[in-house]
Parts: C-alpha cells; structure tokens; sequence
C-alpha cells in the first residue's frame, strides 16, 4: 500500500514537472483559462502548482456564483475581490441573499475594473453599496438591482455621479424608487441603452419624459406594471427614441391607440412588443402599428380584450417577420383570425410559437388553417374547449415536431344507480 501510494506521489511529480519545463506559465494559464468555476477548484486541489494556476485572478475574469447561491457567505466574496482584483469584469451573486454592503464595500475597492455587476434578488444590499460603486468602479456598465427593495433615489444618485458609462440598468421591484431618481440618473447616464423598472409603481410619465431627453440610444425599455404611464409618456420617449427594439408595456392599462400609432410613427425597428394587459387597445391601433413597424417578431397581446379578427388581419399582412404570438384571454378572436396569420407570409417561414389559452371561440378549423407553418414549435390550447384531439391529430399528421399543450377535462362520471349518495364521505364518517 505503501509503494503504490509512493508510486502515486511520484507519478504527479514528474507529471507536473514536466509540464512545468516544457510549457510557460503564460500558455497554461490560458488552458485554465477556459475552465468554469468548478473546474478551477477541482484543479486547485491537484498540486501546489496547479493551486497557484487555477486561483490566478486571470483565470476569475467572469464569475457566476448563482448555481452556489445558499451557500456564498458574506467572507466568500471578499476573498473573490481580494484574489481577481482588477482581473474580475463580469460578476453574477444573483440570489445571493446573504451577500450584503460590506462584501460589496470590499468586493467594490479591490475590483475597480468591473463593467458587469448582477444583484438580482440581493435583499440586503442598500444605497450604499451603489455609493461604493460609484467611488470606485468608474468603468462599471451594465447593472442589475431587480429586486434589491431597500435601493432609493439615492442610490440612482450616486451611479449618476460615478458611472457614467452605464448603458444597462434593470431596477425592477425596486419600489422605492422615482421619477427624481430616474431624472438624476438619465443626466449621468445619457449612454444608457436598456432601462428596466418593471412593478415601480411611483414610476410615471415624469420618469420617461426624462429618459426621452437625456438617453436617446435607448433600445430596449420594459416598464411592465407601471400604472401612472400614459399615451403622453410613450410619445415622448416613442419621438426621442427611435432605435427602439424591445419595448414591454404589459399592465400600463391607461394607454390607447394612440400608443400604438406614436410607435408606428417613430419606432420602425421595432422588433418585440409587450402589452399584455392593455385592455384599451382595439383593432385602430394594430391597424397603425402594422402600417410602419414591418420588423416586429414577438408580440403579447394577451389580455387585449377588444381586438378582434381584424387585428390578426393587419398584423398578418404588414409583419412579415413574426415568430411568436400570444394571444391568450383575446375572447373576440374566432378561426378567422387564425386563417388570416396561417397564411400569411410569415407564417411557412417564421411562426414559431403561438398562444391561444382562453380564445373560446376558436375551433379545429383553426388547427387546420395552421398545417401550412412549417416552423412551428409550439402552440398553446389550454381551455380552448372547442378544440378536440382529433383536430390536434390532425394537425400533428402534418406538423409531427409540433408541442401541442391542451387540457381536456376528464369526463364526468353517470350517477350511481343503486340508490342515493351518502351525505358524507367515509372519513367524516369515521371522525
């Protein structure tokens, strides 16, 4: 036992000894370079040398720790800053809901060269870990607070000062935060490209008036479930922003048509809508939107409870590049509809993905109108309870790589003949 354990040690000796003679350190470091986190650690574990490769600060330029959420303590990711130092430009703690301001104090002094930075659901971090960042992390670009429900205005303040290459910030749930902090963060910020604040409620049109003026590169904007936005401030950042890409207005339930039209008018590029929710849109404001924005491939229209047929009519004809539909709870959308975008010339190319949950009136003679969307991935039919599964058969014949997801409810079982049902079950019986 003795000898082979001896052979063993001598074995990774020569191994490692002549690695070392015929590769530099530079090459192997860039072999390391390649390894995920695990990997890295598995390595340090190998030899002395291999320790001192795997745990190189160059080999730590990307760091995501959200698969080791429960277990990254406060001391972990200060040992992270002081060993990647200026190396780290991408870290992730999402989830990390023990990680608090003094690691990101730490984590923001050692590793001032960061240009990526996720706190996503990071509940104690507060103004104050975004004032560290902004004394030290001048080069910081994209940042993501989701969920972070104790950052105010201040916060927005201090990035404003000291990160003004921001093109990324996502804000969402952050309740506390305003229409002040957005104006203060948009004059520091004017490079910002993507803006989320999803569910801020004291978000309104004040907030977009100010992006729309400051961030005119903005492409990207998701402003789900803020309920004081109106038409007025969508026209606004609509007109100031017209390499508009990716816009979510899901839950705005004050907008109308004329939303719609100012996207038309000013948004051409626009490639994903969101407005689920927007009960006020009818049938006019598609007719708009399709007039002008032929790029359009996602769009969620569920909850759009006033469009009918006639809005699939428009979009089929002047959004050739649709991929994906949701038209989920659109209660006034009937097979006709169906057989508008079935045929139309987005559909054998490019349709992928089609939502129709809770569309009562559709019926297997819109499964048939469907057989012709040779790109079709998948294609929702829950309480659709028109649908059979002879239609959803027949429309596999054709279409055999399609997901089908339906419900049926199971049959109702005949009354039992032989006499009267027992008043209460056999466990209240019993108890």
């Amino acid at each position: 036992m003795k000898s082979s354990s001896f052979k063993l040690s001598k074995h990774w000796t020569e191994e490692e000894a002549l690695i070392i003679r015929k590769l530099p350190k530079e090459l192997l470091l860039r072999v390391f370079s390649f390894l995920d986190i695990v990997s890295l650690c598995r390595c340090a574990q190998v030899a002395k040398y291999w320790n001192i490769l795997a745990l190189d600060g160059s080999n730590w330029q990307y760091i995501d720790l959200f698969s080791f959420q429960r277990d990254v303590e406060v001391v972990v990711v200060e040992n992270i800053a002081k060993r990647c130092g200026g190396f780290l430009k991408q870290l992730s703690l999402k989830g990390c809901q023990s990680v608090g301001d003094s690691a990101m104090r730490t984590f923001s002094q050692h590793c001032n060269n960061i240009e990526d930075l996720n706190l996503n659901q990071c509940k104690r971090i507060t103004d104050s870990t975004c004032l560290a960042l902004s004394r030290h992390c001048v080069k910081l670009q994209r940042l993501n607070l989701s969920s972070c429900p104790a950052i105010t205005d201040q916060a927005l303040k201090a990035l404003a000062d000291g990160c003004p290459q921001l093109v990324y910030i996502d804000l969402s749930w952050c309740d506390l935060v305003s229409q002040n902090g957005v104006e203060v963060l948009a004059k520091g910020c004017p490079g910002l490209m993507t803006f989320h604040c999803r569910g801020c409620i004291l978000i309104g049109d004040d907030a977009l008036t100010h992006l729309a003026r400051f961030c005119s590169r903005l492409h990207t904007v998701n402003i789900q479930g803020c309920l004081e936005v109106t038409d007025v401030g969508v026209a606004r950042l609509a007109r100031s922003c017209p390499e508009m890409r990716y816009l979510c207005l899901s839950g705005c339930g004050h907008l109308t048509d004329a939303t719609l039209s100012s996207l038309s008018q000013h948004c051409p590029q626009l490639a994903t809508l969101e407005v689920a929710r927007c009960s006020l849109f009818t049938d006019i404001g598609f007719q708009a939107l399709a007039r002008n924005c032929h790029l359009l491939k996602r769009m969620d229209l569920e909850e759009c409870v006033l469009i009918t047929d006639a809005a699939l009519s428009y979009l089929a004809a002047g959004c050739p590049r649709l991929e994906k539909l949701s038209l989920s709870h659109c209660e006034l959308i009937t097979d006709d509809g169906i057989r508008s975008v079935g045929t139309s010339p987005c559909a054998a190319e490019h349709l992928a993905v089609l939502e129709l949950d809770n569309c009562p009136l559709i019926t297997d003679a819109a499964l048939d109108n469907l057989i012709s969307c040779h790109s079709l991935q998948r294609i929702e039919l829950y309480d659709c309870q028109l649908i059979t599964r002879a239609g959803i058969r027949r429309l596999r014949s054709y279409l055999p790589n399609v997901r089908v997801h339906a419900y049926f409810a199971p049959v109702t079982p005949p009354p039992s003949v032989g006499g009267s049902r027992q008043r209460y079950c056999r466990c209240c019986i019993i108890l």
